[in-house]
C-alpha cells in the first residue's frame, strides 16, 4: 500500500474540514447551536492540518549529507584537534586566539568559515523569519543604513542644464548586533569518536538554543542587545502613520465582514511590495483564519502544494509561533514584503570556548554568535489590530 504525499494528505484533511465547518454553520444558521461532538472533531481536525502543513512545506533537504566524508565537511585538523583534546597549539600558529582572554564572553576561538555557515543553515531551517527576511553578513559591531524616503527628479529639455537633485529625506537607521551564547555538553566518549562529525553536532546543539531567541527577538525584541522586533515599533492607523511607525488596520473576526478585513489590509499596502508579500500569524490566529469564507461560501484559506507554504486570498502564509494570539489591542496578523520590511543582520565569527572543567566529567563548548535586526523599510508591512 503507497502511503499518500504530505500534500495529498493536507488537501484531504482540508475537505474533510471544510465538510465539518460547513455543517457546524448551517446548523448555527438553522438556530440548532453548536454541536460539542462537531466542535471537537473540528479540533482535532485543525491540530492534524497544522502538522500536515509543516510536513507539506519542509522540502526534507539539508544543507550538509551526513554521508558526506568527514574530509570534505570537516573544518582542519587544527579546529578538529581543538574540539577533541583542547589542543590549543595549532590555532595558536593561526593566530585565531580571540583579543580578550580576561572576559568570559569575548574569550575562546573564532569558529572556522565551515562551522559558521554550518550553524547560519540550521538557523535558516529553524527559523520562519530568517526565510523571509533579507539577511546581511557584516563584519562590524553595528550596521548603519541610511535610507532615502524619497529622492527628487525633474524634467528636462534636450539642452537644459542639469541641477543636482535633491534629497527629500535622508534617514539613518542603526543595526547593533546583541550576542547570543549556547553551551552545549559533549561526553568524552562522544569527543573521542573519530567517526564523529563534532562541526555538525555543536550546529545542531545550537540551532535550538539559538533559534527560539532569535524567533522571539525578531518579533518581540526591545534592540537592547538583541534584535528590535517587528512589533516593537510604534503603530499608528492606516494614513496617519509616518516614517518610524507601523501603519495598522482595525480587525475584528466576530464580524461578518472579517474577509473584507483581511482584503483591505492586502491594499494598504502599495501594489510595488504586494508581489512578493505574504501573511503572517501564528498558529491559533491561522486556526481562526481558516474558518472564514468570502460572500460566495469559498474558503479564504488553501493549503499548499508541493511542498509550498499555504495560501490566503491567494497570497503565502507564514506561521510564526511568536505572533501574538487575538486579542484587544494585538497586532496579530502582519501583511507585507519581509525581503523589503525586515533585515536581519549576522556578524560574522561564531566563537567557541571549550571548558572541560566547570561540569565534569562532560566538556562544555560555550558557543557566542552576534545577531542583529529590525524594520528597514516601514511602507513594506501592514498590521491588523484586533479591537479591545
Amino acid at each position: 500500500m503507497t502511503l499518500p504525499s504530505p500534500q495529498d494528505a493536507l488537501a484531504e484533511t482540508f475537505a474533510a474540514f471544510r465538510a465539518e465547518n460547513d455543517a457546524r454553520l448551517a446548523a448555527l444558521e438553522a438556530g440548532r447551536g453548536a454541536d460539542p461532538l462537531v466542535e471537537d472533531k473540528l479540533q482535532r481536525i485543525e491540530r492534524c492540518l497544522e502538522t500536515l502543513s509543516l510536513k507539506a512545506a519542509d522540502p526534507d533537504a539539508s544543507p550538509v549529507s551526513a554521508a558526506m566524508p568527514a574530509d570534505a565537511r570537516g573544518s582542519g585538523p587544527a579546529w578538529q584537534a581543538y574540539l577533541r583534546a583542547g589542543d590549543e597549539a595549532g590555532l595558536r600558529r593561526l593566530d585565531t586566539k580571540a583579543l580578550s582572554a580576561s572576559v568570559p564572553s569575548e574569550g575562546g576561538y573564532v569558529a572556522p568559515a565551515e562551522l559558521d555557515r554550518l550553524i547560519e543553515s540550521r538557523l535558516l531551517q529553524a527559523s520562519p523569519m530568517r526565510q523571509i527576511a533579507s539577511l546581511r553578513q557584516t563584519s562590524a559591531g553595528t550596521y548603519r543604513k541610511p535610507v532615502s524616503q524619497g529622492v527628487g527628479a525633474q524634467w528636462v529639455g534636450e539642452s537644459d542644464p542639469r541641477l543636482e537633485t535633491p534629497v527629500e529625506a535622508l534617514s539613518l537607521l542603526d543595526f547593533p548586533a546583541g550576542e547570543l551564547f549556547a553551551m552545549p555538553a559533549a561526553t568524552q566518549t562522544l569527543l573521542d569518536d573519530a567517526w564523529a562529525d563534532l562541526d555538525a553536532w555543536l550546529a545542531d546543539e545550537v540551532e535550538a538554543a539559538f533559534a527560539a531567541q532569535e524567533n522571539a527577538a525578531f518579533i518581540h525584541g526591545d534592540g537592547v542587545n538583541k534584535p528590535r522586533g517587528l512589533l516593537t515599533y510604534p503603530r499608528a492607523p492606516e494614513g496617519q502613520a509616518g516614517w518610524g511607525e507601523i501603519a495598522t488596520l482595525p480587525g475584528d473576526f466576530s464580524q461578518p465582514e472579517a474577509g473584507d478585513q483581511l482584503i483591505e489590509l492586502i491594499h494598504a499596502l502599495k501594489a510595488p511590495y504586494r508581489a512578493q508579500a505574504r501573511f503572517v500569524m501564528n498558529r491559533r490566529t491561522a486556526a481562526s483564519v481558516r474558518r472564514l469564507k468570502d460572500a460566495e461560501g469559498r474558503y479564504l484559506w488553501a493549503p499548499g502544494e508541493a511542498g509550498q507554504s499555504a495560501r490566503l486570498l491567494g497570497y503565502d502564509l507564514t506561521e510564526l509561533e511568536d505572533m501574538p494570539d487575538i486579542a484587544p489591542g494585538a497586532a496579530a496578523v502582519a501583511f507585507g514584503n519581509f525581503r523589503r520590511a525586515y533585515l536581519i543582520l549576522d556578524r560574522q565569527g561564531a566563537r567557541v570556548l571549550r571548558d572541560p572543567y566547570s561540569a565534569k566529567p562532560y566538556v562544555l563548548f560555550y558557543t557566542t554568535k552576534r545577531v542583529g535586526g529590525g524594520v528597514q523599510n516601514f511602507d513594506a508591512v501592514k498590521c491588523l489590530t484586533f479591537a479591545g
